[in-house]
């Protein structure tokens, strides 16, 4: 089901639908980031400059985020962002030999690089996604 939005955003308006958003970046100084379907541009809502669209946004990630075992969305912490991200939309994940999960958010270059020691709980939840998903054990 469709989620729509309006906002503003660099003196165009955007008609956005938030269930194809594939991840949000939440920075600690009230910055929400997200990349448009099908396209690597990225959309930086402020609070300070945009209150009222960061506050549907901000209201839209809390709801599509909460935890409950048949979501598959995640939360994250990598580089000093809180990532929430919907596995479901993740194509292809990396397993290296030396422990580092990477896989690469759509509609973005952004490669996301998560270890054991870095972020335990989503690393062994990204790995319970992907036995669950494909079968397959990383």
């Amino acid at each position: 089901m469709a989620y729509w939005i309006k906002i503003n955003y660099e003196r165009n308006e955007y008609v956005i639908d938030l269930d194809r958003i594939s991840a949000f970046a939440c920075a600690p100084n009230g910055r929400i980031t997200f990349w448009l379907p099908d396209s690597s541009i990225p959309i930086i809502i402020t609070q300070q400059g945009n209150p009222e669209d960061y506050h549907q946004l901000s209201e839209y990630v809390q709801k599509a985020t909460r935890y409950s075992i048949k979501s598959s969305w995640i939360k994250l912490f990598y580089d000093r962002c809180e990532y929430l991200i919907d596995l479901d939309r993740i194509s292809t994940f990396s397993h290296a030999a030396n422990g580092k999960l990477t896989f690469w958010l759509p509609g973005s270059s952004i490669e996301i690089i998560i270890t054991k020691h870095g972020d335990a709980d989503g690393y062994h939840r990204i790995l319970d996604y992907i036995k669950q998903k494909t079968g397959y054990s990383l």
